[in-house]
């Protein structure tokens, strides 16, 4: 029978050596370093998210607990809590979106092969931010208000395939738009997000650089009615193009449409705004429900990895677990996507946790999660009982 390695080592192999220490010489991150490799801390904190270590003592302990099958992990032994503690407040954390951007790549290319929500070409990408509450006095650089701390996690969300895309930490009192203002994005691409968003003269750059947008206006922003479209019988019940009152003196005001729409479920009318001139008022009121998905994304991250507590209280420590929490995420979809079984993301995870240490080819345990251990031959347990 052909030997494995444990399930932990295989899903190693998707971060090939030599492109992660490419990452970190390019960040000088073993520079002036002695004992622990960056690989070792990678490791270590990949472990603290797919194993569920709630600290320093656990990730050390779990892996101690396993020191013969660490070799297979690229490791000679697990290092200690202040090797590793040391590690994540002074190794730069600059090296971990350069892994989590190689890894993207790899998802992507499996996820052009998913069949697509909407008909449209157009790529549809979701962009929104969540708060992660840290304690101030803990944590004296992320003050969010007089006595509250908070780290902001912004996050593009691509919607084929549900990927993490793109991500900037910040501070919890950056605003959400000022983030966006630095993205870029490419002509034909469809980005849906909430009325924190809105930014005029952000969504007339977008306009004009052929980026579309699905939103909606805040309560007290100004419009003028331009024209009204025909809709059909159902819940679109108005598709109005307007022109902005910030926009009306403009020498080429930014046309957009105004969709009301009838949302049964909540017994309550929802109103989105477009610069698209053409996709059907129910393809816009779809693709904004779509955006859940971002809200459910946020919601697995903090709920299943490792990412509401921090094992080290210096910025530097957090963005390192932030990104290698984005890292296992993106890793834990992946499996989710190549697999033929019908995986939940949190039954996924919840199962992996146990068998990360368990020598079991990948893809066979991921496809027939519990399918019976093969049964060893007559022959075997005769050796050794007569």
């Amino acid at each position: 029978m052909e030997r494995v390695s444990s399930i932990f080592s295989q899903i190693l192999k998707f971060f090939p050596k030599a492109i992660f220490e490419a990452a970190v010489a390019h960040h000088h991150g073993e520079k002036h370093a002695k004992g622990m490799t960056c690989w070792s801390q990678f490791v270590a904190l990949l472990f603290c998210h797919l194993g569920g270590a709630r600290s320093l003592r656990e990730i050390i302990g779990g892996l101690a607990a396993s020191e013969g099958k660490l070799r297979h992990l690229g490791i000679d032994r697990a290092p200690t809590r202040s090797t590793l503690a040391y590690a994540n407040k002074h190794r730069p954390w600059q090296i971990y979106p350069e892994v989590f951007r190689q890894l993207l790549t790899v998802c992507q290319a499996d996820a052009k092969s998913l069949k697509r929500r909407f008909r449209f070409q157009h790529p549809l990408l979701s962009l929104d931010s969540t708060l992660i509450s840290v304690c101030l006095s803990m944590f004296d650089w992320a003050k969010y208000v007089q006595t509250k701390g908070a780290v902001k996690l912004h996050l593009v969300l691509n919607h084929q395939g549900y990927l993490p895309q793109y991500a900037v930490i910040s501070d919890g009192k950056t605003a959400d738009v000022k983030v966006a203002q630095q993205m870029e994005f490419s002509p034909g691409t469809m980005l849906v997000m909430d009325r924190g968003y809105e930014d005029h003269g952000w969504w007339r750059r977008l306009t004009l650089a052929g980026v579309y947008f699905v939103t909606r206006l805040k309560d007290s922003t100004g419009y003028a009615i331009l024209a009204e479209r025909a809709v059909p019988d159902g819940t679109i019940l108005r598709d109005e193009e307007i022109v902005l009152l910030s926009e009306k003196n403009h020498a080429d005001p930014m046309r957009l449409r105004r969709i009301e729409v009838w949302v049964e479920e909540k017994q309550d009318t929802l109103v989105f705004v477009t610069n698209h001139p053409k996709l059907a008022a129910s393809t816009i009121a779809a693709i904004y429900k779509d955006r859940w998905q971002i809200e459910l994304f946020f919601k697995a991250i903090k709920q299943s990895l490792r990412i509401k507590t921090f094992i080290g209280t210096s910025e530097n420590a957090v963005h390192i677990q932030i990104w290698t929490a984005l890292i296992a995420m993106l890793l834990v979809r992946y499996l989710q996507l190549r697999s033929t079984w019908n995986w939940s993301f949190s039954n996924l995870l919840a199962l992996l946790r146990q068998q990360l240490f368990v020598y079991r080819d990948l893809w066979i345990w991921m496809n027939q999660p519990f399918r019976p251990p093969l049964e060893i031959d007559s022959a075997q347990l005769a050796l050794g009982l007569t």
